[in-house]
């Protein structure tokens, strides 16, 4: 049973003077995630984590936010229009009120859009859900200051982890990762020079006697990869242990990079163990090979590290709709283009026909590189309408490559934005906490 006065029917919103009231039915399903909650709410601590203040007599609800932006707000989820910014506000705090209630930036029009990418762009500020007093925050509070100790500490702990720029021991942590990651990346790189693969042979040779000589750990570079995948499995087995939703840590993309970055160097140990570097197994051997280049995806654990690197796939996550789209663009493009091509240097004339044009795959391959402006002049066209095809293909390339870059860039801009405030205030944190 939902907390409140037995009996009332309806209930009180009263959001910065403005009262609205609700029936009880509608609470549970109301569109605004932070107004759904108070059905659930058993105790009047759980109301006060939603709300910030309740008066039991008369069942209201009292939320300190602003009532105009709210009224637009409500109106936009009860279908009586489209939300965009109130007036003679700021769009960044109407943006605040939209995330404080459980709504987000696509539910706005696209215009108000634009106006909130330019004022992000200008300002460098970013109100993310993170913050203290809205919603995602709220909804993971536990209980605030009187949360248990072990839970204090797993909290703490996981933010070390997770967060680079939370406190000192999470920046010396994430060095120490990233020097991990610069000094296996350095090592793989130079197994891969013919004067360190003769020099590897020539050792494997003194020890051919022993059955485990081909393993990792024998080499100098082995050893020093042996270490770099101890601190690694290490790292991901503790931030797994501190992490708060197990299930979801699994499917984040930078743990599923760290699990294929990680898993290979085992895999490669075991089958090193049981049939041996040197053994007629050919196939063991190509799948070692295949197996340790995977060691590159150590690369993408700098993203944990550096907001760029973050930045770029935030983006990609964010604009998948416009890659999509971009992507659809060039194969269609791709295979107007190639089969045109194909007739034109080919098909017509099969005595003098161009050879590099024998097939549309091959064409494709012309095509791609004629749209992306690469030309690295293995194969062009030959004949005259051939060529001014190809003139054609290239200026449509341009034109089509350059219709989805101006969503792309402006959400970069917001992504780089938004993880650049966040930076900062963890390095806020991370002052006072050494002034202290």
């Amino acid at each position: 049973m939902t907390f409140g006065r037995s009996g009332a029917a309806s209930v009180v919103l009263n959001v910065g003077g403005a009262r609205y009231s609700l029936s009880r039915e509608l609470l549970k399903d109301f569109p605004l995630r932070r107004v759904s909650r108070l059905h659930g709410c058993r105790s009047e601590r759980d109301v006060l984590e939603v709300c910030d203040d309740y008066d039991r007599e008369r069942n209201e609800y009292f939320f300190d936010r602003h009532s105009e932006a709210f009224g637009f707000i409500l109106l936009y989820v009860r279908g009586h229009g489209k939300l965009r910014f109130a007036p003679r506000m700021c769009e960044l705090s109407f943006y605040n009120e939209m995330i404080y209630w459980g709504l987000e930036g696509a539910h706005l029009e696209y215009c108000c859009q634009r106006r909130l990418d330019d004022r992000m762009s200008d300002t460098y500020t970013f109100y993310s859900a993170d913050e203290p007093g809205t919603l995602g925050r709220d909804e993971v509070r536990t209980g605030g200051a009187e949360a248990a100790p072990s839970r204090r500490w797993l909290e703490r702990m996981r933010r070390t982890f997770e967060e680079p720029t939370s406190s000192l021991a999470a920046q010396i942590l994430a060095t120490v990762s990233v020097v991990f990651v610069i000094v296996s990346m350095v090592v793989l790189c130079a197994s891969t020079l013919p004067d360190w693969r003769a020099a590897a042979a020539d050792n494997r040779s003194l020890d051919d006697r022993s059955r485990y000589s081909a393993g990792p750990g024998r080499e100098p570079s082995g050893i020093i990869e042996a270490i770099c995948i101890g601190w690694f499995t290490a790292e991901c087995i503790v931030r797994f242990i501190v992490s708060k939703n197990k299930c979801e840590f699994v499917k984040r993309p930078l743990n599923i990079i760290d699990l294929l970055a990680i898993t290979p160097y085992y895999i490669s140990v075991l089958m090193t163990v049981f049939t041996g570097e040197n053994s007629q197994l050919q196939r063991a051997g190509v799948t070692l090979r295949v197996l340790r280049m995977m060691r590159i995806f150590w690369v993408i654990k700098l993203a944990r590290h550096f907001i760029g690197l973050q930045t770029l796939g935030l983006t990609l996550k964010r604009c998948y709709r416009e890659m999509v789209m971009l992507l659809v663009f060039i194969c269609v493009a791709m295979a107007i283009f190639s089969a045109l091509s194909q007739l034109l240097e080919h098909g017509l004339d099969l005595e003098t026909s161009n050879k590099d044009f024998a097939s549309i795959p091959a064409a494709c391959w012309w095509v791609i590189i004629s749209m992306t402006t690469v030309g690295y002049g293995d194969m062009y066209p030959i004949t005259v309408p051939g060529r001014i095809l190809g003139g054609v293909c290239v200026v449509s390339g341009i034109v089509l490559l350059a219709l989805p870059i101006t969503f792309i860039y402006h959400s970069f801009v917001q992504c780089y934005h938004e993880l650049k405030f966040r930076s900062a205030r963890y390095s806020r944190s991370l002052s006072a906490e050494f002034l202290n």
